[in-house]
């Protein structure tokens, strides 16, 4: 396929054609949905032949994340690579970089997001406000530490995965036996997040800051409500320290920040995704461009988009039900989709599982209030169980 020709203020820009995405799950299929809209053409790397963004690609390399050769296959067909999963190959993605194939964000950034200490250490040698932090080399050195305290896997962490607390001397019996760092347990009165776009030159787009509600069970995030209700000179605040959080990495792309605000009023910065975000989802209906166009704009080199916020707006994660496994069933969808202003998202996975992200929904309205009130009711009606019991 021949590269087009987009003409811009007496300007001839020839945009990029073929991206390559490592990892196959549904963040790498909304992408390529926002992808598919502007024509270009998407190959997705991912083990499973029936992953959800196989089903709208162009094509599928089947191979796992770790694997050089097929890493190096899917360069060979792309013009630029993403990913959709911190979890993958650095090493070879490094090695392809330095041969000059475009990744973004760039391989280094992952590097360092990808061990949470790192991460944090990054953070803190730039001025970033984040909660105190150290390293622990074994675990059985947590029994000097006090309580509480949050101990963090390293490496491989995601949905809840890789995250305890540990209240006191007795949940050491369920501490992680991976190489982690503990943080101070933080005292905090709403989680916030926030989608940070930035482009090669530096240039910066911001969504509006959000509030996440976490599920006490999974530790996964329940709800997401835009705008989050607090005050400007908060929102500015946490807004500030999102952007200098992305620039401290030199990042380029799409970075979910999420944020604890305090009950002091201080913002401290939680984790970074190099990726678009679950916290961001509601920006398909909500906003100007979503955060999956934004991505495609900035790996492309083509303009941000608008992040303006079209109307408040809550999202809803939709859990695999507990006790069932297996093909999904889908309770109750009739009923949701009569409720005004909802939007449903099925990520069309083959298997569910307990706590699985399996969909979400996304309502709006022109009252928060009333938004979130519809959003309760959708949480007794929709259901995702699976055809086994367990």
């Amino acid at each position: 396929m021949k590269n087009p020709k987009i003409k811009q203020k007496n300007q001839t820009l020839y945009s990029i054609k073929r991206i390559g995405i490592i990892g196959g799950g549904q963040l790498a299929k909304m992408s390529i949905l926002a992808a598919k809209n502007m024509g270009f053409f998407v190959t997705v790397l991912d083990s499973t032949p029936e992953c959800p963004a196989a089903q709208i690609a162009d094509q599928q390399i089947i191979g796992s994340l770790y694997d050089p050769e097929k890493i190096r296959a899917l360069a060979k067909v792309s013009d630029v690579l993403t990913y959709d999963i911190e979890h993958i190959d650095t090493q070879t993605l490094n090695s392809l970089h330095d041969d000059g194939c475009t990744i973004y964000p760039q391989p280094a950034v992952l590097e360092i997001i990808q061990d949470k200490f790192k991460q944090k250490q990054r953070l803190a040698d730039k001025g970033i406000p984040v909660p105190h932090f150290e390293a622990v080399e074994k675990p059985a050195s947590l029994a000097l530490m006090g309580f509480p305290i949050v101990q963090k896997a390293r490496h491989g962490g995601y949905d809840g995965k890789g995250v305890m607390v540990l209240k006191n001397q007795a949940d050491l019996a369920f501490a992680l036996k991976t190489p982690s760092m503990i943080e101070e347990l933080i005292d905090f009165t709403k989680e916030l997040a926030i989608i940070i776009a930035r482009k090669q030159d530096g240039e910066i787009a911001c969504y509006p800051v959000v509030e996440m509600v976490f599920d006490d069970q999974t530790n996964i995030c329940d709800i997401v409500a835009a705008p989050a209700q607090i005050d400007k000179a908060t929102a500015e605040q946490a807004r500030q320290v999102a952007i200098d959080a992305v620039e401290a990495l030199g990042g380029v792309g799409i970075f979910g920040v999420e944020m604890f605000l305090t009950r002091t009023g201080e913002i401290l910065v939680n984790e970074i995704a190099p990726r678009p975000h679950n916290s961001g989802h509601y920006t398909i209906e909500a906003c100007m461009t979503s955060q999956y166009e934004q991505l495609i704009r900035i790996i492309s080199g083509l303009p941000l988009g608008d992040t303006q916020l079209l109307k408040p707006a809550v999202m809803l994660n939709l859990l695999g039900e507990a006790g069932y496994t297996g093909e999904p069933v889908i309770e109750g969808l009739a009923e949701a989709l009569s409720i005004p202003g909802l939007s449903f998202h099925f990520y069309d996975k083959a298997i569910t599982k307990p706590a699985r992200k399996m969909g979400h929904i996304t309502i709006l309205d022109n009252h928060l209030d009333k938004a979130m009130a519809k959003l309760q009711k959708v949480k007794t009606i929709l259901k995702i169980k699976g055809k086994e019991k367990i």
